[in-house]
């Protein structure tokens, strides 16, 4: 049986590659355009690290604020959502909002947003916030649901509303999991905000774009090894923090 799923696999893993043109020769001959677009990207351009650096601050404000934001609204959404908090009508629309909201990727949402607010930081808070609100807003609900029940029949049995049993019992036992999760999607989100610049969202991205039409290479290479360095670092501090006190 393992022998033959692998099998299929396999011929699935050829018919995918056949499918987007890895066996097309002409395209395969193209290849060899890597090597001028690499001898075209050094050395790197040291002209623009100031520019770099203030699109790379831009973008972090960006993952910092759509972040807060979005874990703002997630979890407002994820109250409604709890199979702990909200009755089962209630419970299931905002469900599905969650899930209309999580399967829109965030450069589309990026599109949205530059369409109603234009070109700028401001679309790609948005886009991130809402990103955002749909990933964590899931994660939210499942950990208000996955609280300790002799917790709650404690509070319960002292005749505490919902809303008390979400102040007092729910939100203090996941406290640690959802700033675990706000410091995850926060270094999501700084790579993020790259991307969704490409399409006028503001940050690093859109000087990537600006870079990378007007063939300006070396420029670019600059740009990436700063931002490398910065998601990085980014990176190690979140992971030491969420060990050393969310572990």
């Amino acid at each position: 049986m393992l022998f033959k799923w692998r099998y299929i696999l396999f011929v699935l893993f050829i018919l995918s590659l056949w499918q987007v043109g890895f066996f097309d020769a002409g395209r395969l001959a193209k290849i060899q355009n890597i090597w001028s677009f690499l001898a075209e990207m050094f050395p790197p351009d040291s002209s623009i690290i100031p520019l770099a650096l203030s699109s790379i601050y831009e973008s972090v404000v960006m993952a910092f604020a759509g972040t807060l934001m979005g874990g703002g609204l997630a979890l407002a959404l994820a109250v409604f959502s709890a199979r702990l908090l909200a009755p089962p009508t209630v419970r299931a629309f905002f469900r599905a909002v969650l899930a209309l909201i999580r399967a829109v990727p965030a450069i589309l949402w990026a599109l949205i947003f530059v369409v109603i607010a234009g070109f700028g930081p401001l679309a790609g808070v948005l886009a991130l916030t809402f990103y955002t609100a749909g990933y964590l807003g899931k994660l939210f609900y499942e950990a208000f649901d996955s609280v300790s029940s002799e917790v709650l029949e404690a509070v319960r049995g002292v005749g505490a509303s919902r809303l008390q049993q979400l102040r007092f019992a729910i939100l203090p036992e996941s406290a640690n999991y959802i700033l675990s999760q706000l410091l995850f999607i926060f270094e999501y989100n700084v790579r993020a905000s790259s991307i969704v610049g490409l399409v006028g969202a503001g940050g690093v991205g859109y000087l990537i774009l600006a870079l990378t039409q007007s063939l300006r290479y070396s420029g670019l290479l600059t740009v990436v090894l700063i931002l490398l360095a910065f998601v990085l670092a980014i990176d190690f501090a979140s992971s030491r923090i969420r060990a050393r006190y969310f572990a």
